[in-house]
C-alpha cells in the first residue's frame, strides 16, 4: 500500500479544497509544482503552502470579476503552472471549470463557450484570445470576462492575469467551504471523434472516489513525482496530473509542450508514466533505433537481456511464481544492461508503465516488456472518470493485451452483442444541457452503456475489441473490428499509422501511413538513398510494405483481410486534424479527407 502520509483517511475529505488546505498545513515544505519558462534551463517551484497561498490569491481576484458559486468557467491554455492554479481557484470560487483543447477549432470554442454559459474565460496569449474576443460581442454568448497570460491588452476587453492576484481579499476565498460532496467539481468535454463536444459533469464526490480507488490499488513512493503533459481537457492528466496528487501529496512537473516530454522524463524518472498508444510506440521507434545502431557485441547483449526479461514476465502474467534461477538472472540482466537503457530514457524508475485511450498494439506491449517495462493496459471513458479496469504489477495481476480487471467500486457487465455497461460510486454524475441542468444517462438501475465492445476471459479480465459506432459492417454482413486490422497492420515498423475501411461494402481496404522515424532508418539498412515522400513511391519500400500486409492478411479471417490499400506520407496528428487532441483517431475526418483514395481502390 501506498507510503504517502495522510491517504488511509483520505475518503473522510469530501472536496478538493479540503485536500488543499490539509497540504498546506500539514505539508507546507514538500514541492507541488515545478514548471520551466520558456527559454530557460533551470526550474521553478511552488511548495504545497505556496500553491495554497497562490490559489488564495487567485480565488480573490476571479470572485472580483463577478465569478459566483456555480459558474462555469473556461480555460484554453497549455500545461503550464497558471493553468493548474486557476483550475483550484475558480473551484475555490465555487466555480466550475472546464478546460478547452488548445486544438479546437473556432467552432468547437463557440459551441463550448455558449452550451456551457461560461462568463470567464482564461487564455494563454493575446493570439489565442482573437476568437474569445469575438464571443465578448456575440448576444448567443454569455461571456463577460476574458483573462490573458501573456500580452493581455486591456484595449482589447483582456484582463491581465497578474492582476488577479494583486486584488483585496474580501472573503471569496472560503466559499469553498459551502461546497458539498455533490458540487461539480469540473465539466471535461469531449474531444468529438464524431459530433460536437457533449460536457460531462463531474461532481467531487466522483473525483475522489476515482482517486482514493487508484490510491489503493497501486503503491508508490512517498511524494511521487508525476510527468503533466497530457492536455489537462482529458479525463486522463485532470485525474493523474491535478486531482491525484491533492490526494498523494505529489510534486507535478509541468511540461508545456508534450512533444518534449521524452526530454523531461530523464530529469524527473517518475514512478508512474502514463502514455497514450501512439506515444508507447513512438518512444519504442526510438529505442529500437538506437539498437540498430550499436556494435554487434552490445546488441547480442541487450538481445539477450531482452530474453530473459521476456521469459520473466512470462511467469509473472501466468505462473504467478518465477523460478529462483530466473529470478536471479533477470535481476542481474536489468541491472547491468536494462536499467542503463532506461535510464536514458527516464524510464528505470518507474513502477507503473501505464497505457489507456486507444487498444494497444501487442507486439509494442511485448517490445517494452522484454525491456523490463510491463506496460498495464487501463481502460476507462471521460464518463467513468478516468479508469474503470486497469492491469497493474504483481503476479497474476495482468494479462498483456486486455485492459484488465474492474477497480474497487465499478461493476461491469456485457450485454448480448458485448458492449460493456458500467456501474458504481466513479461513474459521471450525467451530461450537462444548455439550460444549466446535469441529465442522468444510466438505466433505471443504473448501468451505463459505454459504446464499447469487449469479452471476459475465465480470470475476469477484460479485453476491448472495438467501439460499437465504429464496428464495419461489411456488404456481405461481416461485423469487422478496424481496430483489430489497422493494429494488426502495424506490428510491422514501417507502418506507422493504418486506417481500415470497408463499411458496406463487398472487402476491406487500408490507408497506411509510413513511420517516420523507423523508415529511413529501414531504406538505410537497405541501401535505398530517397528521402522523405519519395519513400513512400520506392520499389523496395512499396515491396516491403506489401509483404507487411500480407503477413497482416495471414493472421486475419477472410473478411478483415485487406484487398487493396495506399501508402502515405505525412504524419497524422491533431494539428492536421486526423487525430483527437488524446490521439484517437478521427475516422469520419480520415475518410471525407482522403474520399477520393478510398474509392479509388474499388475501381477495377
Amino acid at each position: 500500500m501506498t507510503s504517502v502520509p495522510g491517504t488511509a483517511d483520505a475518503p473522510t475529505y469530501r472536496t478538493l479544497p479540503e485536500l488543499l488546505l490539509r497540504n498546506a498545513r500539514e505539508y507546507p515544505d514538500r514541492p507541488a509544482l515545478s514548471w520551466r519558462a520558456p527559454g530557460a534551463t533551470d526550474w521553478t517551484t511552488l511548495t504545497w503552502a505556496r500553491v495554497h497561498d497562490t490559489v488564495t490569491a487567485l480565488t480573490e481576484g476571479y470572485a472580483a470579476l463577478g465569478v459566483r458559486p456555480g459558474d462555469h468557467a473556461l480555460v484554453m491554455m497549455g500545461n503550464r503552472p497558471e493553468h493548474w492554479l486557476s483550475d483550484l481557484a475558480l473551484v475555490h470560487a465555487g466555480a466550475v471549470p472546464s478546460t478547452v483543447y488548445s486544438t479546437s477549432a473556432p467552432e468547437q470554442v463557440t459551441h463550448i463557450a455558449r452550451h456551457s454559459r461560461a462568463r470567464l474565460a482564461v487564455v494563454e496569449n493575446a493570439e489565442t484570445a482573437a476568437h474569445w474576443e469575438t464571443l465578448l460581442k456575440d448576444p448567443d454568448t454569455p461571456l463577460e470576462h476574458l483573462v490573458v497570460v501573456e500580452d493581455a491588452d486591456p484595449d482589447r476587453g483582456h484582463t491581465p492575469y497578474a492582476a488577479l492576484t494583486a486584488t483585496a481579499p474580501a472573503g471569496a476565498a472560503d466559499r469553498w467551504r459551502d461546497l458539498t460532496p455533490d458540487s461539480l467539481a469540473t465539466v471535461v468535454y469531449t474531444s468529438g471523434t464524431t459530433g460536437d463536444p457533449k460536457g460531462v459533469a463531474i461532481s467531487h464526490r466522483s473525483v475522489l472516489a476515482q482517486a482514493n480507488a487508484l490510491d489503493r490499488a497501486i503503491e508508490v513512493p512517498e511524494n511521487p513525482a508525476h510527468v503533466c503533459y497530457l492536455p489537462l481537457a482529458h479525463i486522463a492528466e485532470r485525474l493523474l496530473g491535478l486531482y491525484m496528487p491533492l490526494v498523494r501529496v505529489s510534486h507535478v512537473w509541468m511540461c508545456a509542450d508534450p512533444t518534449a516530454v521524452a526530454g523531461v522524463l530523464p530529469h524527473v524518472r517518475p514512478p508512474h508514466f502514463l502514455g497514450v498508444p501512439r506515444v508507447w510506440e513512438k518512444f519504442a521507434g526510438a529505442v529500437q533505433a538506437v539498437l540498430a545502431g550499436l556494435p554487434e557485441e552490445q546488441r547480442q547483449a541487450v538481445d539477450r537481456a531482452r530474453a530473459v526479461a521476456t521469459a520473466y514476465v512470462e511467469h509473472l502474467e501466468r505462473d504467478g511464481e518465477v523460478p529462483a534461477d530466473l529470478e536471479q538472472r533477470y535481476q542481474g540482466a536489468r541491472s547491468a544492461v536494462l536499467e542503463p537503457l532506461l535510464a536514458k530514457l527516464g524510464l528505470d524508475r518507474v513502477v507503473l508503465p501505464s497505457s489507456a485511450s486507444a487498444p494497444m498494439p501487442l507486439d509494442v506491449v511485448r517490445f517494452w516488456a522484454s525491456l523490463g517495462i510491463v506496460v498495464m493496459d487501463a481502460w476507462g471513458l471521460t464518463e467513468s472518470v478516468g479508469v474503470a479496469t486497469m492491469n497493474v504489477p504483481g503476479t497474476g495481476s495482468f494479462r498483456l493485451g486486455s485492459v484488465g480487471r474492474p477497480i474497487e467500486g465499478v461493476q461491469m457487465r456485457l450485454g448480448e452483442d458485448g458492449e460493456v455497461f458500467l456501474r458504481g460510486e466513479t461513474l459521471f454524475d450525467g451530461y450537462l444541457q444548455p439550460d444549466g441542468s446535469v441529465r442522468p444517462d444510466t438505466d433505471e438501475e443504473g448501468w451505463f452503456a459505454t459504446g464499447d465492445v469487449g469479452r471476459v476471459d475465465e480470470d475476469g479480465f477484460l479485453w476491448i475489441t472495438d467501439r460499437k459506432k465504429e464496428l464495419i459492417v461489411t456488404s456481405g454482413g461481416k461485423n469487422v473490428s478496424p481496430a483489430l486490422v489497422e493494429n494488426t497492420l502495424k506490428e510491422h515498423p514501417l507502418v506507422g499509422q493504418a486506417f481500415a475501411h470497408g463499411d458496406h461494402r463487398p472487402y476491406l481496404v487500408a490507408l497506411l501511413v509510413l513511420d517516420p522515424e523507423l523508415t529511413p532508418l529501414w531504406a538505410a539498412s537497405q541501401g535505398i538513398e530517397a528521402q522523405g515522400e519519395e519513400l513512400a513511391e520506392h520499389p523496395e519500400v512499396l515491396a516491403e510494405v506489401d509483404r507487411a500486409v500480407q503477413t497482416a492478411n495471414a493472421r486475419l479471417s477472410r473478411a478483415e483481410q485487406v484487398k487493396r490499400y495506399r501508402v502515405l506520407t505525412g504524419e497524422w496528428g491533431p494539428d492536421t486534424g486526423e487525430l483527437t487532441p488524446s490521439l484517437k483517431l478521427r475516422r469520419r475526418v480520415v475518410a471525407d479527407r482522403y474520399a477520393d483514395q478510398l474509392n479509388a481502390l474499388y475501381q477495377d
